[in-house]
Formats: structure tokens, C-alpha cells, sequence
């Protein structure tokens, strides 16, 4: 089964999504006072969908990206378990958010050996 590749990418493309939005409700270059949960919603599609990418460690094929890619993921679990207690008023709400970045970037290129 080769969807594996496809839920790695879907993740990431979730992440850079909700980081984007976050970044230019950040800057005031998009107001989400009335569609707050347009945020969230995002923020729980990037869980579910690294989730579904992770457990592709399973099933995946071929077998060795797949493991590889999970593992390359499997940081990724902390800041986004992490950030929802971070505060947004402060600089430490999107510092943890990136921390996620490196591991879902390493994720989407060894899904695709």
C-alpha cells in the first residue's frame, strides 16, 4: 500500500497550514475573532492526520520508509501535545510550534525513498 507517502505529506501540508494561519493572525494580516475555531479545527486535522501517518510504521509499504519516515515523526508528538498549554500571548506559542518543523519535513522525505 503506498498511501503512506500521501499521509505524510497530508500532515505536513496540515502543519504548514495552521502555521501559516497562526503566523498572520500573529501579525494582524488575518482576523479570526469570529472564526476562532478554524484554527483549532486545523490544530486537530495535523494531529489526526500525523497520527494516521505514524501508525503507517504498521502497515506502510515499503515497510523500511515507512518505519523510518514514523520515526522521523514521532518527535513531532511532543510540541503538538505541548502547545495547547503554551499560551497565546507569547513568544512560546509559536517557538514550540516550529519545533515541530524539522520533524515533519524529515517525515514527508523518508516516506518518499
Amino acid at each position: 500500500m503506498r498511501a503512506a507517502p500521501a499521509l505524510f505529506a497530508a500532515a505536513a501540508a496540515s502543519y504548514t497550514v495552521n502555521c501559516a494561519l497562526g503566523a498572520s493572525v500573529a501579525l494582524r494580516l488575518v482576523d479570526t475573532r469570529d472564526v476562532r475555531w478554524v484554527h483549532h479545527a486545523v490544530y486537530i486535522a495535523t494531529c489526526a492526520l500525523a497520527g494516521a501517518a505514524a501508525s503507517s510504521a504498521l502497515w506502510g509499504r515499503p515497510r523500511g520508509a515507512a518505519r523510518s519516515a514514523a520515526l522521523a515523526l514521532a518527535p513531532a508528538a511532543v510540541p503538538l501535545a505541548v502547545i495547547p498549554y503554551a499560551g497565546t500571548r507569547t513568544t512560546r506559542h509559536p517557538l514550540i510550534a516550529l519545533a515541530a518543523a524539522p520533524s515533519f519535513a524529515l517525515a514527508v522525505i523518508r516516506s518518499r525513498r
